[in-house]
C-alpha cells in the first residue's frame, strides 16, 4: 500500500471500507457485497456460461478449462472496470473485453458467447445475494437459539407490559423474548426461501435465447438449466431481464429482516434506559465524553438498519416497472440499494446475534418497576374480580377514586382497598400481587418455543 497525504495510507483499491457504515463494517456481508466480490461473481458467471455451454457440446472442454482457468478475480483490475463501465453503463463490456484478452485467441472467441450484459451482471447478483444470505442465515440461528435460552429461563418473570408508553398489565420477559425469537424466526423463513429460489439469468439480447440457437444449440431450453446448475442457482422458468421477481423477492426478505431485528432492537433501547434498566446490552459502547456510560450500540446499529432499509426496498419495488425487454434505468436503479440493503441486514444480523447472546437481564428492576404505579398495574384484574360484588358501576367508580388517591396519596392500592368496608370480605391479597396477574404468558412461551 503507498503512502497517502500527510504520511497516511492510500485508501485500498477497493475502496469502500465502512467507514461511514459500523452496521456492516467488517461482516461477512462487507466481503461478500465488495467490488472484489462482485468483480468475482462476474467472472464466475462468465466462466460458468462457457462451461455450461462445453457440457452440451456447445463448446470445446479446453475452452471451459482455459476461461475458468483465466476467470481469476485478481487477475483484473477492479478500479479500471469500474472507470471504463460509463462507456457502457455497466462493468459486464470492459470485463468481457479483457477476460476475451485474458484466455488468448484460441479461445476467447467462447467468452461470453450468446450472453447480454445483463445476463452475466443479473447472476453475478445472484451470486452476490447467496453469498451474503448464507451468513445471514447462519447469524439468525445464532439469534434465535439465544432469544430461545432466554425465553425459557425468563418464562416467569413478571415485568410491565407497556402500551403507548405506559404501563399496561403485567407480562414476562419471557413472553417478550418469545415473541422476538417469532420474528426471528419468519425472518429466517422468508431469507431461506429467497435463497433457494434465486435462479440464474440467461436470455440472451433480448430474451428468446436467439443467438445461442445461432451457435449450433439445437434445443437451446436446456442451457439454462445447464448455466444454473454449474452455478448451484435455481433454474430459471423464464428470462428474467424485465421480470423481476428475483429482486422483489430479495427487498422483501431483507426489508422484513431489518425490520424484525429492529423490533428487537427498539425495545432493549427503551428497556436499558437509566430509569428503566431491566435488560442491558453485555458490552455497551462507551461515549468520547461521558466515561460513565455503556451505550447500547449494537442496539442502536440495528434500530439505524431497520430505518434504512424501507426506502432501499421501495427503490427496487419501484424497479419492477421495467419497460420492453431491457429498460433505460430501471435496472441500473436497482444495484446500489441492493447491495446496500444486503450489506444492512448482514451486519443487522451480527449485531444481533452478539446482541441477543451478550444481553443482561434484571429481574429486580423489573419488579420494581412493577410496583411503581401502587398496585394500579393490576387494575383491570381488580374491575373484573370486584363487578359480581358491587356491580359493574360501582366496581369502576370505586376502583377509578382510589386510582385517583394512589397517585394523590402516594400510598399503594392494596392499602386503600382494605378501608373499604365493602370489601372487607374479599381476599385481595392475590388480587393486588402484579406478579400474580400475568395470564398465559408462561404457556405461551412454551407454545412459541415448540417451533424450530
Amino acid at each position: 500500500m503507498t503512502p497517502g497525504p500527510a504520511g497516511h495510507a492510500a485508501p485500498p483499491a477497493d475502496g469502500d471500507c465502512g467507514l461511514l457504515a459500523p452496521g456492516w463494517a467488517g461482516s461477512a456481508a462487507a466481503a461478500a457485497t465488495s467490488d472484489t466480490a462482485y468483480l468475482r461473481a462476474l467472472l464466475d458467471a462468465e466462466a460458468a456460461l462457457t462451461r455450461a455451454q462445453a457440457a452440451l457440446g456447445l463448446a470445446p472442454a479446453e475452452a471451459a478449462r482455459t476461461v475458468t482457468e483465466a476467470a481469476g478475480a485478481a487477475r483484473f483490475d477492479v478500479r479500471s472496470l469500474a472507470d471504463r463501465a460509463r462507456d457502457g453503463g455497466n462493468a459486464v463490456i470492459p470485463l468481457v473485453a479483457d477476460l476475451t484478452t485474458a484466455v488468448g485467441a484460441e479461445y476467447g472467441p467462447y467468452v461470453h458467447r450468446g450472453a447480454t450484459s445483463q445476463d452475466i451482471m443479473d447472476t453475478a447478483t445472484m451470486l452476490v445475494a447467496v453469498r451474503t444470505l448464507d451468513p445471514v442465515l447462519a447469524d439468525l440461528v445464532r439469534t434465535e437459539r439465544a432469544l430461545a435460552r432466554l425465553a425459557a429461563g425468563h418464562r416467569a418473570t413478571p415485568m410491565p407490559g407497556r402500551t403507548l408508553t405506559q404501563h399496561a398489565v403485567p407480562t414476562t420477559f419471557g413472553l417478550k423474548t418469545a415473541g422476538w425469537r417469532s420474528l426471528v424466526l419468519d425472518a429466517r423463513d422468508r431469507c431461506a426461501r429467497v435463497r433457494a429460489s434465486l435462479p440464474a439469468q440467461l436470455g440472451g439480447a433480448a430474451g428468446t435465447l436467439a443467438a445461442f440457437g445461432a451457435y449450433g444449440a439445437s434445443d437451446v431450453l436446456v442451457l439454462p438449466a445447464a448455466y444454473a446448475r454449474e452455478l448451484g442457482l435455481a433454474e430459471p422458468p423464464l428470462p428474467w431481464h424485465t421480470l423481476r421477481t428475483p429482486i422483489a423477492d430479495l427487498a422483501g426478505c431483507l426489508a422484513f429482516t431489518a425490520g424484525a431485528l429492529g423490533k428487537l432492537a427498539a425495545d432493549v433501547l427503551t428497556l436499558s434506559r437509566t430509569e428503566i434498566g431491566e435488560v442491558g446490552e453485555g458490552s455497551g459502547g462507551g461515549s468520547s465524553a461521558m466515561p460513565h456510560k455503556a451505550n447500547p450500540v449494537r442496539s442502536a446499529l440495528l434500530a439505524a438498519a431497520a430505518r434504512r432499509a424501507p426506502q432501499l426496498a421501495a427503490t427496487l419495488y419501484g424497479s419492477l416497472v421495467a419497460e420492453d425487454e431491457r429498460p433505460a434505468g430501471a435496472w441500473h436503479a436497482e444495484w446500489e440499494p441492493l447491495r446496500d440493503l444486503l450489506r444492512l441486514v448482514g451486519g443487522a444480523a451480527r449485531d444481533a446475534a452478539e446482541l441477543a447472546e451478550g444481553l443482561r437481564v434484571h429481574p429486580d428492576a423489573m419488579r420494581r418497576n412493577l410496583d411503581l404505579t401502587q398496585g394500579l398495574i393490576v387494575s383491570e384484574r381488580l374491575s373484573a374480580q370486584l363487578a359480581p360484588v358491587l356491580g359493574r358501576a360501582r366496581a369502576k367508580e370505586l376502583l377509578t377514586d382510589l386510582a385517583r388517591r394512589a397517585h394523590a396519596e402516594g400510598r399503594g392500592l392494596a392499602a386503600l382497598l382494605a378501608e373499604q368496608p365493602e370489601l372487607q370480605d374479599v381476599g385481595l391479597d392475590d388480587l393486588t400481587d402484579p406478579a400474580r396477574y400475568t395470564g398465559a404468558a408462561s404457556a405461551l412461551t412454551d407454545r412459541a418455543l415448540e417451533r424450530r
